[in-house]
């Protein structure tokens, strides 16, 4: 007997192992032969003990099947026994009856390329597959791994090249980004030194001209005079130059932002369940309950706050923080507005009259409210900050995305009675709607109509 078979046997039965189990000991029986030992079948609990060794074990001692053992000792088998040699030995992952053909319960050797199923020898002869195209299941195995690795070096080189692509057009865009920024950082440098040059001459001249009217002597006058630093052509071509820098100017000043305000709330006029920030400029729902005299004052149905500020001329832009805020209504409103302390009530409730106009969000919609009519905006992007434009020279009053500065919804305004802006946190439910309205603010804001009539721009 081979000293390799020795391990693989049995010490009871003397034959290769079926269901081996290995003891705390590290000897290996089969499970029937142990059990035999031991005279028991596993239920009763008594002193046992190894037949090798004389160990006792625990009486509790769970015996678990060897399946590597097993293994080994079953192709140990086929290869000695002469019946067996004949057997394909395959390493078992799953069913075993899964490498058998289920239909004529031999094995599956072939693969039909037709079909694309592993096929056994009676299914090609006599079976659904007769005259189907078969191979052999490692030629098969063989094949469709050259045809994967062949795929995926096609595919990846087709993305090396769309990366190559990719990369070059990325290169020549900054490239023209590049250049584009040059070329106009040159033409702007350009256009700065003929306006220094143009600002540069008329300075001159108006020092000129400023000595030349200061001048006394009559004689001297004339004598400058004839210098030509009078001449009423030279003297018009400036003028028409200052023209020409005020056209260019007006073309895109003042921006929005030139008229910017920055209202502050007025507490008198905020709903008792309302919670005005110490700045004036936050408005959000009361964290605290109200007290009983504050609610017994009369209000509008609406939770809103006026600003101190009012508008009857001019033109006038403010932005109020909305963020992620779920529910709000932001507008203004025309309207005798009582501000006497505990008797704070506005008369007009925004977007349900006619002297009030406003913008409704509700968890992603926006309304445009007037005189109780709704008109639902398309908005493509949440709105995070809302900027309001009140053109009354116009009658204008628009609203927009500030960020984008892209137009929501304008509307026609014709009112005699100063106008309010007019915040509306809405009500706060189980804390999902508690963020506050936010009135944007800075400091020294630029006047455009003040600065441009001092500086006669």
């Amino acid at each position: 007997m081979g000293t390799v078979e020795e391990p693989l046997k049995c010490p009871v039965c003397q034959d290769f192992f079926t269901d081996p189990v290995t003891l705390p000991c590290g000897h290996d029986f089969c499970l029937t032969c142990i059990q035999t030992v031991w005279e028991t079948d596993g239920s009763d609990k008594g002193p046992v003990f190894c037949p090798e060794c004389q160990v006792f074990l625990p009486s509790d001692l769970t015996l678990e099947i060897n399946t590597s053992l097993q293994t080994k000792a079953h192709a140990l088998l086929h290869q000695q026994r002469s019946a067996l040699r004949e057997h394909t030995v395959v390493e078992v992952t799953g069913d075993p009856l899964s490498l058998k053909c289920r239909e004529h319960r031999d094995e599956l050797k072939f693969f039909c390329m037709e079909e694309r199923v592993p096929v056994c020898c009676l299914c090609v002869l006599v079976g659904i597959h007769k005259n189907h195209k078969v191979s052999q299941l490692h030629e098969a195995c063989t094949d469709f791994k050259k045809s994967a690795a062949d795929f995926r070096e096609r595919v990846s080189d087709k993305y090396s090249r769309i990366r190559v692509v990719l990369d070059g057009d990325e290169r020549l865009m900054m490239q023209i980004i590049d250049a584009e920024e040059t070329y106009m950082t040159e033409w702007l440098e350009a256009q700065r030194g003929v306006m220094e040059a143009q600002i540069k001459e008329i300075d001159s001249l108006r020092a000129s001209s400023k000595s030349l009217l200061q001048e006394t002597n009559d004689l001297c006058f004339l004598q400058e005079l004839d210098r030509g630093l009078c001449d009423p052509e030279k003297l018009r071509t400036v003028e028409r130059l200052v023209d020409d820098l005020s056209v260019a100017l007006s073309q895109h000043f003042p921006r929005m932002w030139s008229y910017l305000s920055s209202p502050a709330l007025d507490s008198n006029s905020a709903h008792p369940k309302l919670e005005i920030c110490q700045d004036k400029k936050q408005v959000f729902w009361r964290r605290q309950p109200v007290s009983e005299a504050l609610s017994a004052q009369p209000y509008d149905s609406q939770y809103s706050v006026l600003t101190q500020e009012s508008f009857t001329t001019g033109r006038h832009y403010w932005e109020v923080i909305v963020q992620e805020k779920p529910y709000w209504l932001i507008g203004v409103t025309t309207g005798s507005v009582n501000k006497k302390a505990g008797q704070s009530q506005s008369s007009s409730s925004l977007g349900v009259n006619n002297t009030s106009w406003c913008i409704y969000h509700g968890d992603g919609q926006y309304l445009a409210c007037h005189d109780t009519q709704e008109k639902q905006l398309s908005v493509a992007k949440r709105v995070r900050k809302l900027g309001i434009m009140a053109n009354l020279q116009k009658g204008e009053l628009s609203f927009y995305d500030a960020d984008s500065m892209t137009l929501l919804h304008s509307f026609c305004v014709q009112c005699t009675e100063p106008l309010y802006p007019m915040l509306n946190p809405c009500i706060d439910a189980n804390g999902l709607n508690r963020q506050p309205l936010t009135l944007f603010w800075i400091k020294d804001p630029w006047d455009w109509h003040v600065n441009t009539h001092q500086g006669k721009v």
